[in-house]
């Protein structure tokens, strides 16, 4: 069974209203952007994402990346999961990411997750990407019970969640 509609389109670009900013799927070629938006992040999205993902490893290659951005791209393509880049007007700065994928735990039927890069932390950028992924998830997504992981549950939370199909 698919967790997402034999006839879903999944949304393809997305503003971020009040900003010059927009949501798209990511894609390999993104990699040259990507790449420094996540190392120069780094320690921040370690600090989130590590003790669940073991991800942006210290030692994270540029090539290690362009593989991972094209499996996202494949599984995006496949309706497995999705990865968002947040990106300027002309796609020229990559500024975070928005996953969307299916539960690994019980009681959510998409769980959902985002970051920003460092300088724009605690931003008016930051503050309308927060207020829009529950919007665009509830209007865009035919989710009935999505799960934001780090924001209305922390991950130290979800980590003891049992798994689906225990």
């Amino acid at each position: 069974m698919s967790w997402l509609p034999a006839d879903f389109v999944h949304p393809t670009r997305i503003p971020v209203p009040g900003t010059a900013l927009h949501l798209r799927p990511i894609r390999e070629a993104d990699t040259a952007i990507d790449y420094p938006a996540v190392m120069g992040s780094r320690e921040r999205l370690w600090d989130i994402f590590g003790p669940a993902w073991g991800w942006p490893a210290e030692t994270m290659t540029y090539e290690a990346d362009r593989v991972d951005l094209l499996r996202h791209e494949k599984e995006i393509a496949a309706h497995q999961s999705f990865n968002y880049a947040l990106l300027n007007e002309e796609e020229t700065k990559l500024l975070g990411c928005v996953y969307i994928d299916p539960p690994e735990c019980v009681g959510a039927d998409a769980e959902i997750s985002w970051w920003v890069v460092d300088e724009l932390v605690a931003t008016a950028e930051e503050r309308a990407l927060d207020a829009l992924v529950p919007e665009w998830i509830a209007s865009d997504w035919p989710f009935q019970q999505p799960r934001y992981l780090g924001r209305d549950i922390t991950w130290q939370e979800w980590l003891t969640l049992p798994t689906v199909g225990l």
